[in-house]
């Protein structure tokens, strides 16, 4: 990632409901250039999707709870398969440690919490678990800092004029061209 697209990420985030040429304008670059690094960062997973940004407390998950996952050697994909299947597991990570995994679960409350340790624990090669309920976020899950910090980092290459740009009149400034909707949904 190089710093327009940083410079890019950041548009988007300032404005996520900018049609693609008001972006492009914004960042002085053709909608082709914008609509094609868009494309390569969605392609190599840079932009995740958009459910990533609902909170589960909207959906009436609003216990947020950590849970230490210890498997039996060796157990392979097969429990890490098995715990991705829960919709209620909305991270999981490898760790170093005591514990092989580390899940970040929500629930709607201690009983639903107390039923999906229940189940999580039937999970063939889980064997104990040690659970961790989060009182409060502190701090929620950023990362416009480092996306600045990328930004910054390399200065920006010249900027081109958009050729044509006025030529293409107000059918493409109303959202009448092609590619002029939302750029992360086209």
């Amino acid at each position: 990632m190089d710093a327009l697209d940083a410079r890019i990420l950041l548009a988007v985030d300032d404005d996520p409901e900018a049609s693609a040429l008001a972006l492009a304008r914004s960042l002085g670059i053709a909608r082709n250039t914008l609509h094609a690094r868009l494309k390569r960062l969605r392609a190599e997973g840079v932009v995740r999707e958009f459910s990533r940004r609902v909170d589960p407390a909207a959906l009436g998950q609003a216990l947020v709870a950590f849970v230490s996952v210890v498997l039996s050697q060796p157990s392979g994909p097969r429990a890490t398969a098995a715990l991705g299947a829960f919709p209620e597991v909305v991270e999981m990570h490898s760790t170093t440690g005591d514990a092989d995994l580390l899940l970040k679960i929500v629930a709607r409350d201690t009983a639903d919490l107390h039923r999906l340790s229940g189940e999580l624990l039937a999970v063939p090669d889980v064997v104990r678990i040690s659970t961790v309920v989060s009182l409060r976020e502190e701090l929620p899950p950023r990362t416009r800092a480092l996306i600045e910090r990328a930004a910054a980092e390399r200065p920006p290459q010249a900027a081109r004029p958009v050729r044509g740009a006025s030529r293409r009149g107000a059918a493409e400034g109303a959202g009448g061209g092609r590619g002029c909707g939302h750029p992360l949904r086209e």
